[in-house]
């Protein structure tokens, strides 16, 4: 049995969890108490918060009859004797939990964006500051949401109902249940990145190509009726998907993790390091926020700056934490494992700032993809492609490190099983200090919101230019949020991988059959090959699908667009007021009726290819959707990113400025970029996830039909 001391350091999980969203709650009504500005800024920040609240009640409801489907089908296999009987419910604590942390994080972010305006006009660090603390909200939600769910379902499992049985058997039936609810988190997550990503691109491409380039208005001008639909994208999208992406990544490599414990045999006290790491690492991440200032100065290197000391603070909390929480657990004999962790948490910062480098203004590679605006918009598209390509390099180098280093610091030489451990702790190292990185993110959708709505209410140039300095700061720390994402689900989808071939050898051995009656993974197998050539596909056909979506959503806001501006009378001059309405309406329905083939794609593949090619073809699709799926997502948000910093290198004076030619040419690279980064990229890393985790949900079903042909 496990100590006394172990037990305990399991309540630092909770004790972690209350402590994040005491945080959030603090800085929630930090923000609050700022002035939300004049009554014109009121408006306008009412429209968008109306929008945005609109959109999540029609996508829950949607989201909802999946999630009852999901539930009666789980229950089936549970009555079946397929799963346990917790799972469909740890199903639905994980969806409600991963929704309930976006939809938080949405209601502070439309709170904090006139204030952050407001702010503005005051002084560039308090614009800064109401900002990040709206962002906080959302990161502290994320964690401790995430830590108070694992918490739940583990005291439940441990102390009341799996009470009484072997360490091993325990574990194995606590990890087996706990695996589900990142299913739930996983599916939710879907459903909110694609479908926010599809609302704020459509209402994003519509405004950008009608507004500015047709119209020659500038970017938020209130004449544009898809403005308030474009503010209203970025928190749908931006927050609302972004929160619920991270939350299951927060939470299946934590699983994931606790479940290859088993393998490794470490029991309960394999199970506490991650647990342990994470409600540390909430600590070590309040604490970095309170470092995060700056002087007046909107130069894009001193707000990163002022950014980066509070991640780098935080990270290096941890590495001195690390270390007595691997010795006391695991003893000095697997204190390997503490380097593992520190590779994971070195591999988040560095793909962080090569992300930064490849896509912030401040650096050549954007600087340079500005000049080929002057040829035109195909040299600056053909450019931008390139870059992304070539920004690949590096992360995949350095996860590939990080996984050696990981394998072989844990004792991967002489014991497989502990080296993937290693492996599995490198991801909860990565994103142990997910409180101040998400909020960084967060962060950057509410300085967009602020920079339109000065725009709308004719605040003066100063403030704009605040603003468009926090604003620009965003797209850079959006792009290194999508990047640490894109890392953490790489490492992750891993241990998942391996958490799914032991879910696997334990169903067989139920069975009292042979493991390799069922699964063989020599590359000639040709279920093995042929799983291995679809999981390689299915990322592209899954960004084409939500690529083609955004371009249709989008088709309908151009019209509507242009429509309203040949309609309504006096609307160019200023004298009338456009429908924004229709416009949000228009996104929303598009967003919720394009989302659904992509997620339902996503959750059908493993079950297909399970029934046609077996388990064998399952690991192999794991491992190919994970291969190409990491780096086509790098790829994207990358691409993205450099595009639309290109542009707003552009907007700041240089190469002719607003309204030149090179300027038209950089906003129709900034919208080929949109979906890019906002809408496929970052969903890719959710579709690896759920791959993982609707095979394990479903191995038991697999394993009956084909016991059946064995």
């Amino acid at each position: 049995m496990p100590s006394i001391t172990t037990d305990m350091l399991f309540l630092l999980a909770p004790f972690g969890a209350v402590i994040a969203l005491l945080f959030a709650l603090f800085q929630a009504k930090k923000v609050l108490k700022y002035s939300e500005g004049n009554e014109l800024m009121k408006k306008i920040a009412d429209s968008v918060r109306k929008g945005a609240n609109a959109y999540l009640k029609r996508q829950y409801a949607g989201v909802t009859i999946f999630f009852v489907a999901m539930f009666l089908i789980l229950g089936a296999m549970a009555a079946f004797g397929l799963l346990t009987p917790f799972v469909p419910f740890a199903f639905i604590t994980g969806g409600f939990f991963s929704g309930l942390s976006g939809f938080i994080g949405m209601k502070i972010a439309t709170a904090a964006n006139s204030r952050t305006a407001q702010a503005s006009s005051e002084g560039l660090n308090k614009g800064l500051r109401v900002a990040f603390s709206s962002g906080a909200v959302m990161g502290f939600v994320v964690v401790g949401l995430g830590l108070l769910d694992l918490s739940i379902w583990f005291f439940l499992l441990k102390y009341i109902f799996y009470v009484g049985m072997p360490e091993n058997d325990q574990i194995q039936a606590i990890s087996s249940a706990m695996l589900t609810f990142g299913m739930g988190a996983s599916s939710m997550a879907l459903f909110a990145r694609v479908g926010g990503g599809i609302f704020t691109k459509a209402a994003d491409v519509g405004a950008d190509l009608v507004g500015k380039v047709e119209a020659g208005i500038p970017e938020d001008d209130p004449r544009n009726p898809a403005v308030i639909a474009d503010n209203v994208g970025d928190n749908v999208g931006d927050v609302a998907g972004m929160g619920a992406d991270l939350y299951e990544s927060y939470v299946g490599s934590i699983v994931a993790t606790i479940a290859l414990a088993v393998s490794a045999g470490y029991g309960f006290k394999g199970a506490a390091v991650p647990m342990v790491m994470a409600a540390i690492g909430t600590i070590a991440s309040v604490i970095g926020t309170f470092f995060v200032k700056t002087k007046e100065n909107t130069e894009q290197k001193s707000l990163l700056a002022a950014l980066r000391k509070g991640t780098y603070v935080s990270s290096g909390l941890i590495v001195l934490a690390a270390f007595p929480i691997v010795y006391f657990l695991l003893g000095k004999e697997n204190i390997g494992i503490y380097w593992a962790v520190i590779s994971g948490l070195l591999a988040g910062v560095l793909i962080g700032f090569f992300t930064e480098y490849y896509t912030a203004d401040n650096y050549s590679p954007t600087k340079k993809l500005s000049e080929t605006s002057l040829t035109g918009p195909a040299t600056i598209i053909i450019g931008g492609l390139s870059l992304g390509m070539l920004s690949t390099a590096i992360p995949v180098i350095i996860v590939g490190v990080s996984v050696m280093v990981s394998f072989f610091c844990s004792g991967g030489g002489l014991d497989f099983a502990k080296g993937l451990y290693g492996v599995g702790i490198s991801a909860v190292g990565m994103l142990s200090t997910l409180g101040i990185t998400l909020a960084t993110d967060a962060y950057g959708p509410v300085a967009d919101n602020a920079g339109g709505i000065a725009e709308m209410a004719g605040l003066p140039d100063e403030v704009r230019k605040r603003t468009d300095a926090l604003d620009s700061l965003g797209n850079t720390t959006a792009a290194t949020g999508k990047g640490f994402a894109i890392g953490s689900a790489a490492l992750t989808a891993l241990a998942l991988i391996v958490a799914y071939i032991d879910e696997i050898k334990i169903i067989v051995d139920k069975l009292g059959m042979e493991l390799k009656d069922f699964l063989n993974l020599e590359l000639t197998n040709p279920s093995t090959l042929i799983g291995l050539f679809i999981g390689a596909m299915l990322p592209f056909l899954f960004s084409s699908m939500t690529m083609n979506a955004v371009g249709r959503a989008a088709q309908s806001i151009v019209v509507e667009v242009r429509r309203q501006f040949k309609e309504i009378k006096g609307l160019m001059e200023g004298k009338a007021e456009p429908d924004y309405a229709k416009c949000v309406d228009l996104c929303t329905r598009g967003a919720q009726k394009e989302m659904i083939m992509p997620a339902l794609t996503a959750i059908a593949a493993p079950i297909v290819v399970g029934i046609f090619l077996g388990v064998s073809g399952v690991v192999g699709m794991l491992a190919g959707a994970t291969a190409t799926g990491f780096v086509l997502a790098i790829m994207m948000a990358n691409a993205g990113g450099s595009w639309d910093n290109a542009k707003k290198y552009i907007e700041a004076g240089n190469h002719g400025g607003k309204g030149s030619e090179p300027h038209k040419a950089a906003v129709v690279g900034d919208t080929v970029g949109d979906p890019f980064k906002d809408t496929s990229g970052p969903s890719i890393n959710i579709l690896i996830k759920l791959l993982s985790m609707v095979s394990i949900v479903f191995a038991g079903l697999i394993i009956a039909i084909w016991k059946v042909l064995v």
